[in-house]
């Protein structure tokens, strides 16, 4: 093993690995998604028990090893607590996490998914937010951030003038400016219509969670 290294990130996904540790995907700042290994993390006395969960935000400390890394130690500066609380609101973000799952890769600069991941996440916390304009402005910002947004859509004169301008604020707004601001809901409607177009057309892929999520709104 290399020397130990310190990656502010959070925890995507965990899963049981061998009797006692858990294998869990880390979005982190400084090296993209990676894989990391906690040993004994589901022992009832470890230190690491609550950190290798997902939603868990901090500093991690990892050894790097030929195919995966082991998190020795973490230092976690919000656990998303309340949001876990809120049933929907944890469907919301196992979603969220999923959909960064999906365009995190190894070894790149994941800091602008990250930050919005978070802000995401903090803004499900927000009960005067509707959960449904938070998911379609990640989604949105999510695929300009991995060039894949249709960005042109913002042209389109048979769209509300309202709708038009929501996208492009969505495009260009600062991340802590994002989730600012409510819409009327035939502004909300069509831009999740323009949307769901978009993430059907563009990604080629099945979230499980937003299955589930979807079922539990019906």
């Amino acid at each position: 093993m290399s020397q130990g290294i310190a990656l502010t990130g959070m925890v995507l996904v965990a899963a049981p690995a061998g009797d006692y540790d858990k294998r869990v995907v880390l979005l982190t700042k400084e090296r993209g998604k990676i894989t990391a290994f906690a040993r004994g993390a589901r022992r009832q006395n470890s230190t690491l028990l609550a950190a290798a969960s997902p939603f868990s935000f901090g500093t991690f400390r990892l050894y790097e090893g030929r195919t995966a890394y082991t998190m020795v130690q973490a230092d976690i500066s919000n656990y998303f607590q309340e949001l876990k609380s809120d049933f929907e609101g944890t469907c919301y973000g196992y979603y969220f996490m999923e959909f960064a799952d999906y365009y995190g890769r190894e070894n790149l600069d994941a800091s602008d998914m990250l930050n919005l991941l978070y802000a995401t996440l903090r803004a499900l916390e927000n009960q005067k937010l509707d959960n449904r304009l938070v998911r379609y402005i990640f989604e949105t910002r999510m695929m300009v951030i991995n060039g894949e947004y249709p960005q042109d859509i913002v042209e389109d004169t048979t769209l509300l003038e309202s709708t038009r301008y929501t996208i492009s604020y969505i495009i260009q707004a600062p991340t802590r400016k994002l989730y600012t601001f409510l819409v009327k809901p035939e502004v909300l409607n069509e831009f999740a219509r323009i949307q769901d177009r978009f993430r059907r057309t563009y990604i080629d892929h099945k979230f499980k969670s937003l299955e589930i999520l979807e079922t539990m709104l019906a």
